[in-house]
């Protein structure tokens, strides 16, 4: 049995649109399900084999299927992906702020939402496979993924100055501002900058935040092996005490943090950096 992640780190010009690069490669696994958690980005998925299976979506109105390429939007509930054993893909953190530039659309139009490649691709969605998937390696991979994004990229389709000041500013907080305050520092009304960011982001300043503290204690909770107590957690990533921390989880991820760690260990282990990557997990 054999799970190997890799992380990799976009060239410059891919850097405004994508964070990182993950490659997961599974072999002689038992079947079983992973859970695609409510993250601060939107996902690329580019398989190298066999199709993803999505058995649940985050909007329940989606039917399952088949992709060999997919994209999500932004999300607050889980979607359920079933695994043979066998697997390799190369997993995209995209950037809501890029979504423009990249997909040809705001990330507004995909929150909630799972959609074939070449539904927003075009053909340009089965280069991307082919060529990822007959390159020799990791590095060769991503540099794939890096030359046709940099492509594909339209640098002139941009948010407003507001709505990426207010979302980095969220971030690096990590979820710690409230909506009064970005729009105070924004110069707008609480209401239209939660309107206006509902367009580009795909969810509103506040639940925006819920999702990004929810990220950043799934992340610590990966770094340390499952090992950080939640109690500190709890405090670390701002929540009021670890019953709400536990709260946030099973709504968000649909279990508790011990159950959810236990179900996706083999998913969710820390990604090797490889040379010339700079990202942690």
């Amino acid at each position: 049995m054999e799970s190997v992640h890799v992380r990799w780190r976009p060239a410059p010009a891919v850097r405004p649109y994508a964070d990182f690069y993950t490659g997961y490669e599974q072999r002689g696994l038992p079947p079983g399900r992973h859970r695609g958690l409510p993250s601060p980005y939107l996902t690329l998925v580019i398989t190298l084999d066999a199709p993803l299976r999505i058995v649940a979506h985050p909007d329940p109105a989606s039917r399952p299927g088949l992709f060999d390429t997919v994209i999500g939007g932004l999300h607050t509930t889980p979607a359920i992906i079933e695994q043979s054993g066998d697997a390799a893909g190369i997993q995209v953190a995209l950037s809501p702020l890029g979504a423009r530039s990249l997909l040809g659309l705001p990330a507004g139009e995909l929150a909630g939402a799972d959609l074939d490649g070449a539904d927003v691709f075009g053909p340009f969605a089965a280069e991307l496979r082919e060529r990822a998937a007959l390159a020799a390696g990791w590095p060769a991979r991503f540099r794939v993924v890096d030359e046709l994004l940099t492509r594909r990229a339209n640098p002139d389709w941009t948010p407003a100055p507001e709505v990426v000041f207010a979302w980095r500013r969220l971030c690096a907080s990590g979820g710690a501002v409230g909506p009064a305050e970005l729009a105070d520092e924004t110069g707008w009304s609480a209401r239209y900058l939660s309107r206006r960011f509902g367009i580009e982001i795909g969810l509103s300043p506040k639940v925006a935040a819920r999702v990004t503290r929810f990220d950043r204690a799934r992340r610590l909770l990966i770094g340390s092996g499952g090992g950080y107590p939640l109690a500190e957690l709890a405090v670390t990533c701002g929540y009021y005490d670890q019953a709400h921390l536990t709260r946030e989880f099973a709504a968000l991820a649909g279990l508790p943090p011990g159950k959810w760690w236990a179900a996706e260990f083999r998913n969710v282990q820390s990604p090797v950096d490889l040379a010339g990557a700079d990202s942690a997990a």
